[in-house]
């Protein structure tokens, strides 16, 4: 092995906004590196607590721009590729990874990119390799495909607080004692923590023997998904779980009861699902030889993931990677709106924490039941439901999920604003707008719900719940000022006792 000291030309890395890139690009400042993203949406990263580092440069972009794309790696060292589209419509992800992954390729070989290095996924290639690997390993060659050199890493099952393997592990242990599962739970794996994954993607730059390389990553345990199921039940103190194995449960049937249990949605259970019925195990020892690194068990890697979850600690969720729809078009058409406001004897700041702190554990202040009930329903139609959760449960940022909503507008003290991932007949958004009054301690809220209904179910819709908004709608806007109020008469308390 021979290391060497950090390349002056900055690091790029695409994906920055997803689960894995979103802790690389702190990992690489770490260690010295600039780092220049590229983002769909870079508002998506304005609040992470790495982008004001005056080591991080954000392009606004994607894949499809070859030219744009060649323009922006140009200068750079080395390219991070940590792009997956598994939700894209018509069971098409793979097609379309492909071409992302040709148009990186021809950028990277104009710019003379020195290499690429690729996160994909372990396991055989043969007749039996599911369609979400086989990708994976279409996506390797496509990178290779002009000359530039790539190195790739394969690995199993990650595990960390946030990722979606992680969150349909945790979910199917902690909400079912007794399991009727697939028979691909007794399928062997060899499970890698997400701490272990950020060393060897950042020490491998520093190691040009890594170069060109295909190098599998993964922890010292082989065992199967049962006994990942295992594990975490100890790890959470819950009574041994009765799991009994299925054969007939094909994918598909695996994917839709992995979306009902869990916060992970059928378009993405599914790729997922298919790949946990190959056997994926490393076959050598060429990463260990070439960067020599004690990787964490399973146990170990479980235990710091539920930690730091219970810390409210976890730096990137599965659930704010994709794209941001642009702002619905309101005009023509029927628009159906409900408009409320209250006052808050608090200032904005106290107020804004409030309406923040809706969604996820926290839960909607009022009318629970009724929030669950349509969760509920929205799960059973293929949706997201009330299952996303939240990566803070105080703070929410551009682009996040809170559970069927998506965050698409952030002004801090002064705005909020939430469009529905639900399934709907129809456009639905959320927005909260806060004005301080002229005393400066007391804010003056509204609430505004609009709704663009879809032909005549959608007009249906919008009637059928209406009767239900004073219960949702008044009791949070009542919710969020009692929680407003107090916290600030706390504040104003703990000012005059010091």
């Amino acid at each position: 092995m021979n290391a060497q000291a950090p390349n002056e030309k900055p690091i790029f890395v695409t994906g920055a906004s997803g689960y894995v890139g979103g802790r690389l690009v702190p990992a690489l400042l770490k260690e010295g590196y600039t780092v220049r993203c590229l983002a769909r949406e870079p508002r998506k990263l304005q609040d992470r607590p790495w982008r004001s580092n005056p080591g991080v440069s954000v392009e606004k972009g994607d894949m499809a721009d070859v030219d744009a794309l060649a323009s922006q790696l140009q200068g750079c060292a080395a390219a991070f590729y940590l792009v997956h589209s598994m939700e894209a419509t018509g069971g098409s992800y793979a097609e379309h990874d492909r071409i992302l992954a040709n148009n990186f390729a021809q950028a990277a070989a104009r710019t003379g990119l020195e290499r690429i290095i690729y996160l994909g996924g372990l396991g055989e290639m043969g007749e039996g390799l599911s369609q979400h690997l086989r990708s994976r390993r279409e996506v390797e060659s496509a990178l290779a495909s002009t000359g530039v050199p790539v190195t790739t890493f394969r690995a199993a099952m990650i595990i960390g607080s946030g990722s979606a393997s992680f969150e349909i592990l945790r979910y199917l242990v902690e909400r079912l004692p007794v399991m009727v599962t697939p028979s691909w739970v007794k399928t062997e794996s060899q499970p890698v923590a997400i701490s272990d994954v950020l060393h060897w993607l950042v020490t491998c730059l520093a190691v040009p023997e890594t170069s060109g390389k295909t190098l599998e990553i993964g922890g010292p345990d082989v065992l199967p998904y049962l006994g990942l199921m295992r594990i975490m039940a100890e790890e959470l103190h819950l009574a041994k779980r009765l799991i009994i194995p299925v054969p007939i449960l094909t994918p598909r049937l695996s994917s839709l009861w992995i979306s009902l249990v869990t916060p992970v949605s059928f378009r993405i259970a599914r790729p997922l699902a298919e790949g946990l019925r190959n056997r994926v195990v490393m076959t050598d020892g060429e990463t260990q030889r070439l960067m020599p690194h004690p990787a964490l068990g399973v146990r170990e890697a479980i235990h710091r993931a539920l930690r730091k979850i219970e810390a409210n600690d976890v730096d990137t969720r599965w659930s704010a990677a994709g794209p941001i729809p642009g702002d619905p078009t309101w005009a023509g058409g029927t628009v159906y709106t409900d408009q409320r406001s209250v006052l808050i004897k608090a200032e904005p700041r106290f107020a804004f924490a409030s309406v923040c702190r809706i969604g996820g554990g926290n839960g909607w202040y009022a009318g629970d039941i009724l929030w669950r009930i349509r969760g509920w329903m929205d799960t059973l139609v293929g949706g997201p439901g009330l299952r996303r959760g939240r990566r803070n449960a105080e703070r929410v940022e551009f682009g996040e999920a809170l559970d069927f909503w998506r965050v698409v507008g952030v002004d801090q003290n002064r705005s909020l604003s939430l469009l529905a991932e639900m399934k709907l007949p129809g456009i639905a958004m959320l927005n909260f707008e806060l004005a301080p009054e002229p005393d400066g301690a007391t804010t003056k809220l509204t609430m505004t719900a609009r709704f663009r209904p879809r032909g005549l179910l959608g007009i249906l819709y919008w009637f059928a719940v209406l009767p239900f908004h004073e219960i949702v709608f008044g009791g949070m806007l009542n919710g969020i000022r009692t929680t407003a109020e107090s916290a600030a008469n706390t504040s104003a308390l703990g000012t005059v006792k010091q």
